[in-house]
């Protein structure tokens, strides 16, 4: 029970800053877009919790160096915080790597497709 607190506090605290820094970052990069009206600070925000979450599953994965909590407080808490986009290209890459391309297609399908109709019906139904 006490690691299972500890592991969630590691985790919240970790989505917590990460919600944070997407906050800041978006507001800082739609201040100084361009076209204010095209979403350029989300952009930033997922491409650099890509790169991000690749760098640190890469880091961790070769070189097996960090404790588990590492883990949890960065790659799940703050990245998963900052960007769950991040979660889901790393999860694609990994298809891809085990040559799961159809999974991987269904995958980026779904959640491009369906989710755009999800938030969509949501909207339509709120809305009401």
């Amino acid at each position: 029970m006490k690691y299972a607190l500890i592991n969630a506090a590691l985790v919240g605290t970790g989505g917590f800053l990460g919600a944070m820094f997407r906050f800041g970052l978006n507001q800082v990069v739609q201040k100084y877009a361009t076209l204010s009206t095209f979403p350029h600070g989300t952009l930033v925000v997922n491409m650099l919790g890509c790169l991000l979450i690749g760098l640190a599953v890469g880091f961790v994965e070769t070189r097996q160096l960090v404790a588990p909590e590492f883990r949890l407080f960065v790659i799940i808490g703050l990245l998963g915080g900052f960007t769950t986009y991040s979660t889901f290209a790393f999860e694609t890459l990994v298809l891809l790597r085990d040559a799961d391309y159809l999974r991987a297609a269904i995958n980026v399908l779904i959640h491009v497709i369906v989710g755009v109709i999800l938030v969509w019906a949501g909207y339509a139904l709120a809305s009401r």
